[in-house]
Parts: structure tokens; C-alpha cells; sequence
């Protein structure tokens, strides 16, 4: 064994959403089986967590969790707390474990097309700080596949989480030619999208399809189709490779890049007008 203390260093942005629990759940399992501990940091509210964590010298590596590293932070961080690896993001060249947030977007929207969905709204998110990475990702895998099937994009950005795809199914539902499938870039906004359209008396998805992204732990409960993009496995994938690091048994710069798949629930059918058509 190579490193001093046994540990990994895992810094999340926030202890509540389920995608962060579900990621350190498997990641936790993967350390241990290294034989390695896991110590979490929450860098919530921290203008520079790369400075204001107790990193230095605390672990033999560490896990940066759904975080938008710049290439002085995760030079910066290297430097601290030896080598790091990024897990639901990326950057190039760099020990990275992820999806293709976009790929991902643009496989649910053809899935709503092959439905024979045209009128096909997508809930964005962003914070004061705009977009992240992926939400971007996400929006343009949407724009990409709405743009090969020659149809024109319905974008509604609004804040993330439930309350965002509340609001947004509020504007929707405004226009006077309302859309006949909505996406939403991640499940906890297809939540309150499905909230809103319950309250509003629309019926999912005889009026309006709806679609996620994450498969969260209450989608199949409410038997929403989604995008699973393993968290779990994400964090599994993360862990080992953060082993493999410490014991020098892979390069600095590996980068894996893992599948998604989209999960078909009772939430989307074809649209009304050609489930009546003669």
C-alpha cells in the first residue's frame, strides 16, 4: 500500500439531493473493498472549496462529485491531496468518471419523436451562476435531435429542482397550442412537472407525455420514463478508480466514460390526435 493514511477525500456539493447519496453509496462500497475509507466534505455555499476544505495531507486521494473543477482547482488540488478524480464530470486529460449528458438528451427526445411527438417542450434549469455543464450538455443533446428531425425546440429554463418544473409547466400550459411531450432535464424537475399538470387536471400521458432524466427513486413509483444514468455505478467506477490511483496501478489521466439508457414507463405514449386517428 502506497498512501499514508488509508482514506479517500470525497467533496460533494451538497449532502440532500438523492443523485449525491446515491454516487457516494457505491462509491463507499468500491473504497472499501479496496480497502480504503471514505471522508466526505460539503462544499456547499463555498466560494472556493479548494480553499477553504481541510484537504491537505487528510487523504491519499480524493473524489470531486458532480463538481466544475477548472484545470488550476484540480492542478491545485493535486497538490493537496494527491490524485483526484472527477466523477459525473470532466476534463481532458484528467481522471475522470461520466455520462454523455448529451448523447443522453438527444436519445429521450428521439425517443418522444419515435412516439410521434412534434410539439416537444424541455425544461432547462439554471442557477444565479447560469448553467452547469451538464444542464448545457443536456439542453443541446435536446436542440440536436429536435434540429435532425426538423422540428423547432420549446426551451423553459427555470430554477433547479421540483419548484423550477412547477413554474415552468405553468408557462407551458399558457400557450395557447400547449405542447404534447415535455422533457425535463432531470427527474426532481419532471417531479414538479408532474405536480403541476396533476394539479392543473391534465392527465399524463394521455394529454401530455412526460420524460426525466436519472431515474431518481420515486420515477418508478410514479412510473415516469427517464434516462438512467447509474449513479451508483458512476460512484462503483469512481471508487475503484481512485484505488487504482493511489496504488499506481492506472495512469493520471483515465478517463471512463459510462452508458445510459433509457428507461419507458407509463408516463409517455404517443400523443392523443394519432391514438384517435382512423
Amino acid at each position: 500500500m502506497t498512501g499514508r493514511t488509508c482514506r479517500v477525500a470525497v467533496v460533494v456539493p451538497s449532502l440532500r439531493p438523492w443523485f449525491f447519496g446515491a454516487l457516494a453509496s457505491g462509491l463507499g462500497h468500491a473504497l472499501h473493498s479496496a480497502g480504503l475509507d471514505m471522508l466526505v466534505h460539503q462544499a456547499d455555499g463555498m466560494e472556493n472549496w479548494t480553499r477553504e476544505l481541510p484537504l491537505a495531507h487528510n487523504s491519499d486521494a480524493l473524489v470531486a462529485v458532480a463538481l466544475q473543477v477548472t484545470e488550476a482547482q484540480y492542478s491545485r488540488i493535486g497538490e493537496l491531496a494527491g490524485p483526484v478524480v472527477l466523477a459525473g464530470e470532466e476534463l481532458p486529460g484528467r481522471a475522470s468518471v461520466f455520462i454523455d449528458d448529451r448523447a443522453g438528451t438527444a436519445g429521450a427526445t428521439h425517443h418522444l419523436l419515435n412516439l410521434g411527438h412534434i410539439r416537444i417542450a424541455y425544461i432547462g434549469t439554471q442557477t444565479e451562476h447560469g448553467p452547469s455543464r451538464s444542464s448545457a450538455a443536456r439542453l443541446a443533446g435536446y436542440h440536436d435531435a429536435m434540429a435532425e428531425a426538423g422540428q423547432e425546440p420549446w426551451t423553459v429554463t427555470k430554477s433547479p429542482g421540483p419548484d423550477g418544473g412547477e413554474l415552468a409547466v405553468g408557462e407551458l400550459l399558457s400557450n395557447q397550442s400547449p405542447p404534447t411531450a415535455v422533457l425535463a432535464e432531470s427527474d426532481d424537475v419532471a417531479l414538479g412537472a408532474y405536480r403541476a399538470l396533476r394539479r392543473s387536471g391534465v392527465r399524463v400521458p394521455e394529454a401530455i407525455s412526460l420524460m426525466g432524466f436519472d431515474d431518481h427513486d420515486a420515477s418508478a413509483a410514479l412510473d415516469l420514463t427517464t434516462v438512467d444514468q447509474g449513479p451508483e455505478a458512476l460512484g462503483v467506477a469512481a471508487g475503484h478508480l481512485a484505488a487504482d490511483l493511489v496504488h499506481g496501478r492506472r495512469p493520471c489521466d483515465t478517463r471512463i466514460e459510462l452508458p445510459v439508457q433509457i428507461v419507458p414507463r407509463q408516463s409517455t405514449a404517443a400523443p392523443q390526435e394519432r391514438r384517435t386517428s382512423p
